[in-house]
């Protein structure tokens, strides 16, 4: 009787592998993301009512391993949102961590830096919001903004006030190569890296833009600018083309997401955030016999406690 859980756990554990497998951008491989990976795809899921209890699953396995994350207190992990504008990072976020214990979670987002941040190092600014062990942190966009937004608008560069052997024609290289390096720091440390980008198609963006524009309520998550940077698609999908096949490491993974169909993307992350936790395989602290012996103790005096 005692072997049932594990058996189901272990069954769940290779269905949610196997679910996530065409996601995941493989180490050393080159990605076209034109080619290789379908924003409309849905893995034979019949329809978003079938997704949508699929998804209530996955959120309530994910809070039983943050629980037991959190008590064992040793490991923290952290996801890396990366989308187009319009792909769908906060509905993500918000529906995926539904059912956690938001003292677990810190959730980031990085804009446009401050003076104070361009002072210091390119990653400096994301080196202070990493989670501490026990937590699960979520950057919405993150330290990819910096060979991503950067190399599309090159004159931030200039902003950085770096040296002239910092720039040049193998900034990035450079920049992919020191990104591989400190995620590998942070896991070799205990902290897991897991970096999912939401593949939005350029039909589905523009569509999105336009309720944002005719539903009064969805106004304010519009900007002229959000348009202006549609203008930059190509080089973008150039730019994630790269990143994918320089940074996709087997300590650190990219998995390309669907984002079509909000409620598709949204069983995607939540599968290999899971994923990430089971192979953490957290566990809840053992008691001592010192322990055991206080706990004892403990219920006695408050059972005498109880009114007669």
């Amino acid at each position: 009787m005692r072997d049932r859980p594990a058996r189901t756990t272990d069954k769940r554990a290779e269905r949610i592998a196997e679910f996530i497998a065409p996601l995941r951008v493989e180490p050393g491989s080159r990605v076209r993301l034109a080619e290789d990976f379908d924003p409309a795809y849905r893995a034979g899921v019949k329809n978003k009512k079938a997704g949508e209890e699929l998804l209530r699953a996955g959120v309530a396995q994910l809070a039983e391993y943050q629980r037991r994350l959190a008590a064992d207190a040793t490991s923290g992990v952290l996801l890396c949102l990366q989308a187009l504008d319009a792909g769908g990072k906060d509905g993500t976020i918000r529906h995926v961590m539904s059912g956690v214990n938001p003292q677990g979670v810190r959730v980031a987002g990085f804009k446009v830096p401050s003076t104070e941040e361009l002072s210091h190092d390119y990653l400096w600014r994301y080196a202070c919001r990493l989670p501490r062990r026990g937590e699960i942190g979520i950057f919405n966009r993150s330290h990819y903004e910096e060979v991503l937004v950067v190399r599309v608008h090159p004159e931030h560069l200039t902003r950085q006030g770096l040296p002239d052997g910092a720039t040049g024609k193998k900034v990035w290289q450079r920049r992919y190569r020191q990104i591989n390096d400190w995620e590998r720091y942070l896991t070799e440390n205990g902290f897991h890296v897991v970096k999912v980008f939401l593949n939005l198609s350029k039909e589905e963006q523009r569509v999105r833009f336009l309720k944002r524009i005719d539903v009064p309520e969805r106004n304010w998550k519009f900007s002229a600018a959000d348009v202006r940077e549609r203008g930059f698609w190509d080089s973008y999908q150039d730019a994630f083309d790269e990143v994918l096949s320089a940074t996709s490491t087997p300590w650190a993974p990219w998995y390309v997401v669907p984002a079509d169909r909000k409620w598709f993307a949204r069983i995607c992350a939540a599968a290999v955030l899971t994923h990430t936790l089971i192979g953490i395989d957290p566990r809840y602290p053992e008691v001592d016999d010192k322990s055991r012996a206080a706990l004892a103790g403990a219920r006695k005096r408050l059972e005498r406690e109880a009114p007669r």
